[in-house]
């Protein structure tokens, strides 16, 4: 029965009919590169692994992000494997890292280093977002959904050459937990 109720509306209806009745609007694309964008925010959600690029209030695009591999918590030390949280801004960046492209994170900010000091520990200070590995190659792949990095924020390289043409050196960026 219930699989004569899935079928009965198609029944007899030739592709042509079928076609006719299927939705012919295209669903809201997102603005394309070379719309004017004002990227004046860039938001990170620890624990969504997202990364926002918003104009005000408003999200532009999001991100699949991946982590630090301990990405609980705070940065607190080189080496920690943790990405910080916080307020920063976007400070410079590298067209030729040891990652596809990287923009500069403006940790230790003054109070991280604080911190560190107070356990006797350097706080490290060369977190950026980046694409993958410059030797990732044909295992690009292998690294979607994984938290790989030292601490840095990673995207695919497609998604870095966006970022790196959208967003200015500037800009602030909130890291959430």
């Amino acid at each position: 029965m219930f699989a004569v109720c899935l079928v009965a509306p198609f029944s007899g209806a030739s592709a042509t009919e079928m076609l006719a009745r299927a939705e012919t609007r295209m669903p809201e694309d997102k603005p394309s590169l070379d719309q004017a964008l004002a990227i004046n925010k860039v938001l990170v959600r620890k624990s969504e692994r997202r990364l926002y690029l918003m104009d005000d209030q408003e999200v532009v695009r999001s991100y699949r992000i991946s982590l630090g591999e301990n990405p609980e918590g705070h940065k607190l030390y080189e080496g920690d494997e943790r990405t910080p949280e916080g307020d920063y801004q976007l400070d410079w960046r590298n067209a030729g890292s040891d990652f596809y492209k990287s923009i500069h994170i403006s940790y230790p900010n003054e109070r991280d280093k604080e911190l560190a000091q107070a356990w006797g520990l350097d706080p490290g200070g060369s977190i950026m977002i980046h694409g993958l590995p410059n030797e990732a190659g044909d295992m690009a792949f292998a690294y979607t959904g994984l938290d790989w990095t030292n601490g840095c924020i990673a995207v695919t390289n497609e998604e870095m050459d966006e970022i790196w043409s959208l967003v200015s050196d500037g800009t602030p960026i909130s890291i959430l937990p």
